[in-house]
C-alpha cells in the first residue's frame, strides 16, 4: 500500500554504531599492500621512463618554454600511465576469476534473492523538480518487480523525498503520488508500500534530504537503498543486497555498479555502448585493489541506517563557495566517513540488476561536468581531514586529479604547438613519432603503447568471449561500433578536455555553480543555444587554426588539425548527437548495441513501456507477459 509521511513525525534515538575491535576495523595485510602497490608503482616507472626516454631523445631544454614542455608532457603521461595501467592490472584480476573477488562478491552470486525476515529496507529516491511522471513510472516498474520477486511487500518499502521548491512541479508531484496509490490499489498484495514526503527547509541539497530520513524516519528501517531520480533496480537485486547486508554485519554500504541506458539520442546510444565496453576492467581493478576500503557514488548502493545517520554528516567546508561551504560531490565523502569509523564500504562490480541513465547530449553533459568539477576541487580541503583511511584519501586525490589533468593537457598542447612552431618539429608534441635514434623510437612506442590500451584491452575482452561479444550484437557489430565511437572521441575530447579545464580555472576565481535540476530528456539541443554555450570552443577553435595557418608548417597542421577540427566542430557536434532520431536509426543498423539492446531486461522494457516508449521497447524482443497491466492507472 501507499502511504503520505507528515513532515512533523516525531524522531526517534537511533542505535549506535558497532563498536568494533582493532583487529575489526581491518587489519593492513600483506595481500593488501601487494595490492596497493602494483597499483600505484607501475604507472610512476613508466611515467619516469617516459621522462627518461624524452631527455634521450631531445636532450635537456635549453630554454623555459622547453622545460615547460617536457614536465607537461612527463605529468600528463604519468597520468595516462596510470590510467593504462588500470587496464591491464583489472585483464589480470579478471583472468585470476574467484581468486581476486572478495568474499561478499562471491557470496553475491549465490545469495536467495527473497526475504529472510529478519529486517526492513527502505528504497530511497530524493527528487529535486525532477519529472515527476518519469520517476513514478520507475517506481512502479520497481514495486511491480519486488512483487514478481515474491513475499508480502512488507520487507521493503518505497520513498520519495521531495527537495522540489517550485509550486507547480510539486502539485505533479502529488498527483503522481496520487495515482500510484491508486495503482497500488488496483493491482493486489505483494506490493511494497510507497511513500512521499516533500521537506520545507532544503538545508544541504540531496546530503541533508537524506539525513532527514535518517532522523525521522531511520529507526523503522535496518538498510537504505539509496536510488537517483533515474535509477532502476530490479527487486532481486534489491533483496539480494539486503541478504548481503544481513550477512555482513561489518559492512555498512555496498556499492553496485549501474550502467547507463534507456536514452535513444545518438549522443546517449554511443555513450551508453562506450561506458558498458571500457569500464568493466578499470572497475574490476577498483574492486580489486580497494578491498574493504571502498568509495561511496551516492546511489544504486545499500547502506547500513544506524551506521550511516551516526557516522557521515557532512562537515561545512571552512570558507566560501565554490571551495568552502556545503559539498556538492558528498557521496565520495560519506563513505570516507563511513571507513574512518571503521564500517566496510564494499563494491559489487557484477552484479546486474541495476541501472542508471546519463546526459542525452553534449551540453547538458557538460553542464554536469561543471558541477562535478567543483565537488571534486572541494575535496582538496577533504583530503587533510583527521582519521580518514590512506585509501579513503586516494579515492579523493584520484577525483582531483582526474580533473587537474584536463589544464595540464591543454597547457601541453598549447606550449608544445607553440614551440613545434617555433623549432620546426612536432618534437614531444608528436610523441617521438618524428624524431630519430632508438629513443625517440622507444618513446613513440612507450606513448602509443600508454594512449591506446585501455581501449584495446577492453575490446579484445569482449572479443574473446562469445557471450561477450553477443552481447554487443556480435564480432561485427561490436568492431564497426567500436570504430565509429574512437573516431567521434578524436572530435569529442578537445571539447571535454577545453571545458574541464575551464572549469577547474572558474572554480578557483571563485565561480559558484547552481543547483539546478538535470534534464534527464531525449532533448534535441538547438543550434542557437549550443553556439550560446560553446563559444569559447569556437574561439579557441578559431585562434588554433589561425595559428596554424600562420606557423605554415603543413606537418604540424596535419598533427593538431584533428584537435582544431574538434574544437569548431562542437556545436555541431551537440546538435546532431542529440538526435533521437538519428539514435534509433544507428540502433536498426546495429551500431552501439549493448546487452540492454541485446537481451533487454523484463524491467527495462516495462519502463519504456510505461513511459510511452511500447514500440521502441518491444523492438527484437517478444514483450513479457506481465506487463500487460505496466501502464499507470488513471485515479479519478
Amino acid at each position: 500500500m501507499s502511504h503520505r509521511l507528515s513532515h512533523d513525525a516525531p524522531a526517534a534515538e537511533i542505535p549506535g554504531p558497532l563498536e568494533f575491535s582493532p583487529e575489526a576495523r581491518g587489519s593492513f595485510s600483506a595481500a593488501v599492500l601487494a595490492r596497493r602497490l602494483l597499483l600505484a608503482l607501475p604507472p610512476l616507472a613508466l611515467g619516469a621512463l617516459v621522462a627518461a626516454l624524452a631527455l634521450g631523445a631531445y636532450g635537456t631544454p635549453s630554454g623555459l618554454l622547453g622545460g615547460a614542455v617536457l614536465g607537461l608532457f612527463a605529468l600528463v603521461m604519468t597520468w595516462q600511465a596510470f590510467v593504462a595501467w588500470q587496464y591491464v592490472y583489472g585483464l589480470v584480476a579478471t583472468a585470476f576469476g574467484d581468486r581476486a573477488k572478495s568474499a561478499l562478491e562471491r557470496r553475491s552470486l549465490t545469495v536467495p534473492a527473497e526475504a529472510s525476515g529478519l529486517s526492513r529496507t527502505a528504497a530511497v529516491v530524493a527528487i529535486h523538480a525532477e519529472d515527476a511522471v518519469a520517476v513514478f513510472a520507475a517506481l512502479r516498474v520497481m514495486a511491480r518487480s519486488l512483487q514478481r520477486a515474491g513475499g508480502d511487500g512488507g520487507d521493503i518499502d518505497i520513498f520519495v523525498l521531495s527537495d522540489t521548491r517550485d509550486g507547480a512541479i510539486a502539485a505533479i508531484e502529488e498527483h503522481e503520488f496520487a495515482r500510484i496509490e491508486a495503482w497500488t490499489r488496483q493491482h493486489g498484495p505483494g506490493l511494497p508500500r510507497i511513500r512521499y514526503r516533500r521537506r520545507r527547509d532544503n538545508a544541504g541539497r540531496k546530503a541533508g534530504n537524506i539525513a532527514e530520513f535518517c532522523k525521522t524516519y531511520g529507526p523503522e528501517y535496518d538498510f537504505m537503498i539509496v536510488l537517483d531520480a533515474d535509477s532502476l533496480m530490479t527487486g532481486s537485486a534489491m533483496r539480494r543486497l539486503a541478504r548481503l547486508m544481513e550477512e555482513s554485519p561489518r559492512v555498512g554500504l555496498i556499492q553496485t555498479v549501474s550502467y547507463a541506458t534507456g536514452r535513444d539520442t545518438l549522443f546517449a546510444r554511443i555513450q551508453q555502448f562506450a561506458v558498458r565496453l571500457y569500464a568493466p576492467l578499470a572497475i574490476r581493478c577498483l574492486e580489486t585493489w580497494q578491498g574493504p576500503d571502498g568509495s561511496y557514488w551516492g546511489h544504486n548502493a545499500i547502506v547500513r541506517v544506524a551506521a550511516f545517520a551516526n557516522n557521515a554528516a557532512l562537515p561545512v567546508l571552512p570558507g566560501k563557495a565554490p571551495l568552502g561551504g556545503e559539498i556538492l560531490c558528498h557521496d565520495i565523502v560519506e563513505g570516507a566517513l563511513l571507513r574512518r569509523a571503521g564500517w566496510e564500504v564494499r563494491l559489487l562490480p557484477e552484479m546486474g540488476g541495476t541501472w542508471e541513465e546519463m546526459p542525452t547530449n553534449l551540453v547538458d553533459l557538460l553542464g554536469r561536468e561543471r558541477r562535478w568539477c567543483q565537488g571534486n576541487m572541494q575535496h582538496l580541503r577533504v583530503t587533510a581531514m583527521p582519521g580518514l583511511r590512506p585509501a579513503s584519501r586516494w579515492h579523493l586525490a584520484v577525483g582531483i586529479l582526474s580533473y587537474v589533468a584536463c589544464p595540464l593537457w591543454v597547457l601541453f598542447l598549447a606550449l608544445g604547438t607553440l614551440q613545434a612552431a617555433r623549432t620546426g618539429d612536432l618534437g614531444l608534441l608528436g610523441y617521438g613519432l618524428t624524431g630519430t635514434g632508438a629513443a625517440a623510437h622507444a618513446l613513440a612506442a612507450l606513448v602509443v603503447t600508454i594512449l591506446a590500451v585501455p581501449k584495446l584491452l577492453s575490446l579484445g575482452h569482449v572479443l574473446a568471449s562469445a557471450e561477450r561479444r553477443a552481447a554487443f550484437g556480435g564480432t561485427a557489430a561490436l568492431l564497426k561500433s567500436a570504430v565509429l565511437e574512437q573516431a567521434i572521441w578524436v572530435l569529442l575530447w578537445p571539447v571535454m578536455t577545453l571545458f574541464a579545464a575551464g572549469a577547474v580555472a572558474t572554480t578557483f576565481v571563485g565561480r559558484v555553480v547552481r543547483w539546478d535540476a538535470q534534464v534527464r530528456d531525449d532533448r534535441r539541443v538547438p543550434w542557437a543555444e549550443a553556439c550560446r554555450l560553446q563559444v569559447d570552443t569556437l574561439v579557441a577553435g578559431a585562434l588554433l587554426a589561425g595559428g596554424l595557418a600562420f606557423a605554415g608548417d603543413p606537418w604540424l597542421a596535419l598533427w593538431m588539425a584533428p584537435v582544431a577540427l574538434g574544437l569548431l566542430s562542437s556545436p555541431a557536434q551537440s546538435v546532431l548527437t542529440s538526435s533521437a532520431r538519428l539514435g534509433r536509426i544507428s540502433q536498426t543498423r546495429r551500431l552501439f548495441l549493448t546487452v540492454d539492446d541485446t537481451a533487454r531486461a523484463p524491467e527495462l522494457t516495462a519502463l519504456a513501456q510505461s513511459r510511452g516508449g511500447a514500440a521502441e521497447a518491444g523492438r527484437g524482443r517478444a514483450e513479457p507477459t506481465w506487463l500487460a497491466d505496466e501502464v499507470p492507472a488513471s485515479s479519478s
